[in-house]
């Protein structure tokens, strides 16, 4: 039985850059012929970068991409990839003028057919239902006498439909395009699914998918092919743009070519990696070169700063240190080590005499005092970030947004916020990570051990700690994970074993903290539920401010 060889490509796109998305195809799969490719498979609407959401409808780009289609089947052939079955994500158009998500067949220069996604997502980061028109029939392409059938991301996470209708069709492979964004322990869950699927098709998976961010989503690639037994045939890298070449022939028989078996990482390597690029495609796509944030010696600062350098380059980290009269001698002196072990533009900016001019119109006390500290600070950044052209950073975390832990305008400030679905507890391991990877290369670690270990604290009134206003972050963590990822009630967060207090003084924290949470910026989801994209509360009539960062 001859085989075909199969070229998966997790390539990383831009939504709206039809041009520079079809160089990276055109680029890519060239050298996926010269591999001797027969099939070569890009991830979903590849071309026209992924969740497009509203510009589907949008008449204009719908011409565009239709023309930049066609023009990509023609660029092809003269890229030396002819002779290949290309197969991409598209945006296509539905009889009755509807847009719709679409994996396209190119084949000498031409197209060949196309096959349209039947289950469209209607949940979470997703909103297909109200965009696209779906599809109803299978397709089923002629690969070098092979009979490969094409599926679509949530068409294999759902019985019925595609699966159901290839089950009969003897096929030899059934070929998945996917944007599926990254989650804290989804990798695992797509390879099990896929098998299962491997196994009513007869016949192997391959399963291709994008990398890279885009807005709050992070597409970590992590394609693989699974055998009809379960086996993990091979698999890419995850958060980098990869080319893994196989030849595929009879169940089991599956070649490995070109070390396309990549080591996994774990969760915690995985998350920290998600971060970096998110951050990275963030900045670079939206046409920053350089971040500045507020280095104040803590943990949260320090981690978002190590994240920053890995995304842009430490050159291109501006961290400024804001003390005040409350700040000790150890965050001034935490925030220099942080920077000098990173190696990033430092810069020190008093905010006292800023504070004494406003307490001389104003006579604040009290939480209005300490918020004028916070907003002093998110003045001083987002004004470095006018004059020199800086994307701000937010530096808070998820516990600290589940609870309202943060000064709205203040540390609050900012145009991406690397933390913002990663938990207080998480953000220790991710700083454990980030120096234990650091040593493993011979480098210098770039966090302080003191800014990791010393009691967090936001330094806004002599010898205050985050614990006098909440429970200890541990506990903290604890309850939100069963609050807010698994949405238990206060009768059942009781029955769980937690004690009243803390219970009544979570969930008070976290309901009436929303209107503060819808103006946080944008940052990456990693986890199955994030705020704004997954978990929406009602706003209450609570507006006053917990306790500030």
């Amino acid at each position: 039985m001859t085989s075909i060889r199969v070229a998966l490509a997790q390539t990383n796109s831009t939504v709206g850059d039809l041009d520079g998305n079809a160089a990276t195809v055109l680029r890519v799969a060239s050298a996926a012929a010269a591999e001797g490719a027969d099939l070569i498979a890009f991830g979903e609407m590849v071309l026209t970068g992924y969740p497009i959401e509203d510009l589907a409808v949008r008449g204009s780009f719908q011409r565009s991409a239709a023309a930049r289609l066609s023009a990509l089947a023609g660029e092809l052939v003269s890229a030396g990839a002819g002779d290949a079955v290309v197969v991409l994500g598209a945006l296509g158009t539905a009889a009755d003028g509807r847009p719709t998500n679409t994996a396209v067949v190119l084949h000498q220069g031409r197209l060949v057919t196309h096959y349209t996604k039947h289950h469209l997502p209607n949940y979470g980061v997703f909103d297909e239902f109200r965009i696209f028109a779906s599809g109803n029939d299978p397709v089923v392409v002629d690969v070098a006498g092979k009979r490969v059938g094409l599926a679509i991301c949530e068409d294999i996470w759902r019985d019925g439909g595609t699966v159901e209708q290839l089950t009969d069709e003897g096929l030899d492979l059934l070929l998945v395009i996917n944007g599926s964004p990254y989650e804290r322990g989804k990798a695992p869950l797509r390879v099990r699914l896929a098998a299962q699927r491997a196994r009513e098709v007869g016949a192997p998976v391959a399963y291709v998918n994008l990398i890279g961010g885009q807005d709050d989503l992070v597409f970590d690639g992590g394609s693989f092919v699974v055998d009809v037994d379960g086996e993990l045939l091979a698999s890419s890298p995850t958060f980098v743009e990869h080319l893994a070449v196989l030849d595929v022939s009879a169940p089991g028989q599956t070649a490995v070519r070109d070390s396309s078996f990549a080591r996994r990482a774990d969760d915690t390597e995985q998350m920290y990696d998600a971060v970096v690029l998110g951050l990275r495609d963030y900045a670079s796509k939206n046409g920053f070169r350089s971040v500045v944030l507020g280095l104040s010696g803590g943990i949260d600062s320090a981690l978002v700063a190590a994240i920053a350098a890995d995304a842009v380059g430490p050159a291109n980290v501006v961290g400024v240190s804001m003390p005040s009269v409350y700040s000790s001698s150890h965050s001034r002196s935490d925030a220099l080590d942080t920077a000098e072990r990173i190696g990033l533009d430092y810069r020190v900016q008093e905010i006292a005499p800023m504070v004494s001019a406003f307490q001389g119109e104003l006579d604040l006390s009290g939480t209005a005092e300490e918020n004028l500290q916070a907003r002093m600070r998110g003045v001083i950044l987002m004004a470095l970030s006018n004059a020199e052209g800086h994307l701000v950073l937010a530096t808070g975390n998820k516990s600290e947004l589940a609870v309202g832990y943060s000064t709205i305008y203040g540390d609050a400030v900012g145009g991406y916020a690397p933390l913002k679905d990663v938990s207080k507890t998480r953000v220790w391991e991710l700083a454990r990570f980030r120096n234990a990877r650091a040593l493993d290369r011979g480098e210098v670690e770039p966090i302080p051990e003191n800014s990791i270990t010393k009691p967090p604290s936001a330094e806004l009134r002599p010898g205050q700690r985050d614990d006098q206003s909440l429970p200890d972050y541990e506990l903290l963590d604890n309850v939100l994970d069963a609050y807010v990822e698994n949405a238990l009630g206060r009768e059942d967060l009781l029955a769980s074993g937690f004690d009243e207090e803390t219970v009544e003084t979570v969930v008070r924290l976290v309901d009436r903290a929303e209107w503060k949470r819808r103006q946080y910026p944008i940052g990456p989801k990693v986890t199955a539920m994030a705020f704004g994209r997954d978990r929406r509360l009602p706003i209450t009539n609570a507006f006053s401010e917990s306790e500030p960062d």
